[in-house]
């Protein structure tokens, strides 16, 4: 198999094979362009902290020692805000010698707070699969601004196949935006695409969105239901600059409009400490089309998920906050991001994630 990002009829081979299985028939609404949406089995285990395995220990193992009580999903269950629990999935791997895999929270979830991580028997990282799994798969979800209703099947979390080394160095990024523009204007290129935060929009001050402390909970099934004036805060700034709350959340947008063209996808990749007292939620797997125009459109913003740290911290218009690390393909896939498949985002600005009203 070429070396890079498997591409959605990859995954389709993985599936038929038995490399990715699962306790229910995978659903071709789970596949994606470079990605596979993962489900929630139909129990949570409450736990009393977050945990990795480490090499000598099964998820099953920790959960034995770890464990507070269990939750069946069956019908919706309350996830309380500020607690730590693990759901396992549906899908297993079993992957041959020299593939890895990475998951990320999707979209809509990393928008609404809800930090969900992947973890795998003897994994000593969160959301990074070793060579040749073979295998059960885990979220661990932790609420962290809003108490959420989940239940079995639902699709928080995706995944990526990696065959080999996939990472662009930053001069092969450079020819790619020379042959298909990747960013708006002239790109900061250091170790992946940085990129910067919009505090100056072209039109009003609303330049974000900050976290209520007090709402009622978020029923993960009820899409476009929410009045975002119950669960949010509107953000304004006229002088194009804005002081970060310790411990706040908030959804803001990127300077850059933003493309992945079609042999490639993009991970966002965590925030530098030396960039300042905050970081940039690391939801953040972009499939290849994500803003991609094959006439030259003008792409889609990054929304950016912002929590500041210790201190009071002054954001301003165009400061980078955070970077893209651009993978190649394995090969192009049969279906691009926002054609022809349910692509939500797709010419995004600042927006919240689904559940809301427009």
């Amino acid at each position: 198999m070429k070396t890079g990002v498997l591409s959605d009829r990859q995954i389709k081979e993985m599936i038929t094979s038995g490399a990715i299985s699962a306790a229910a028939p995978i659903l071709n609404d789970q596949i994606q362009p470079a990605s596979l949406d993962l489900r929630l089995g139909d129990t949570a285990f409450r736990v009393r902290a977050s945990f990795l395995p480490g090499k000598e220990s099964s998820v099953q193992e920790r959960l034995n020692s770890l464990t507070m009580h269990k939750i069946p999903l069956t019908g919706g269950a309350v996830l309380e805000k500020g607690c730590v629990y693990v759901v396992p999935l549906m899908e297993q791997l079993t992957l041959p010698q020299g593939m890895t895999a990475a998951a990320s929270a999707k979209s809509s979830i990393g928008r609404i707070d809800l930090m969900t991580r992947i973890i795998t028997d003897q994994g000593i990282e969160f959301d990074r699969v070793q060579d040749g799994y073979d295998g059960p798969l885990f979220a661990e979800l932790c609420p962290q601004s809003f108490s959420v209703v989940v239940q079995p099947g639902q699709l928080l979390t995706q995944i990526i196949f990696r065959q080999g080394k996939t990472m662009l160095s930053d001069d092969e990024l450079r020819a790619v935006h020379l042959d298909t523009p990747i960013v708006s204007g002239d790109p900061v290129i250091s170790d992946g695409l940085g990129f910067s935060v919009d505090l100056q929009p072209s039109e009003g001050n609303l330049v974000g969105y900050r976290a209520k402390r007090h709402t009622g909970v978020l029923d993960l099934a009820k899409l476009g239901h929410y009045n975002p004036a119950e669960y949010w805060e509107e953000v304004r700034t006229e002088d194009g600059h804005i002081i970060l709350d310790p411990g706040a959340f908030y959804i803001l947008v990127s300077r850059e409009a933003i493309a992945i063209p079609p042999n490639y996808a993009a991970e966002m990749a965590p925030y530098l400490a030396m960039v300042g007292e905050f970081r940039v939620h690391y939801a953040g797997f972009f499939d290849p089309g994500f803003g991609y125009d094959a006439a030259g459109g003008a792409g889609s913003r990054g929304v950016l998920e912002v929590r500041c740290h210790e201190a009071p911290f002054v954001l301003e218009h165009g400061q980078v906050v955070g970077r893209l690390v651009y993978e190649r393909m394995s090969e192009t896939p049969e279906q691009l991001y926002g054609a022809g498949i349910s692509s939500n985002y797709q010419g995004q600005g600042l927006k919240l994630s689904k559940h809301f009203k427009s």
